[in-house]
């Protein structure tokens, strides 16, 4: 076997790897998962502002990870 062949062999591995990767992220079976994994985001949002109106205008101190960067001690 010569490298060429090796290399086509290795490419259409790899295409068929992709194509099933795509054909399972679009199947029916995951669309519910998917739907419900891009709402995740805005999740945090709606209790914060939940829990921003029960402190009744107290600013929370505690910061989170995001909040701060790289400062590591």
């Amino acid at each position: 076997m010569d490298i060429g062949t090796f290399r086509g062999i290795t490419t259409l591995l790899i295409m068929i790897a992709f194509l099933g990767v795509v054909f399972w992220a679009y199947s029916k079976r995951r669309k519910k998962d998917f739907d419900e994994a891009s709402r995740l985001p805005f999740a945090d949002d709606d209790e914060d502002a939940t829990e921003s109106r029960d402190r009744s205008g107290t600013q929370d101190k505690t910061s989170s990870r995001h909040d701060e960067g790289d400062k590591h001690s």
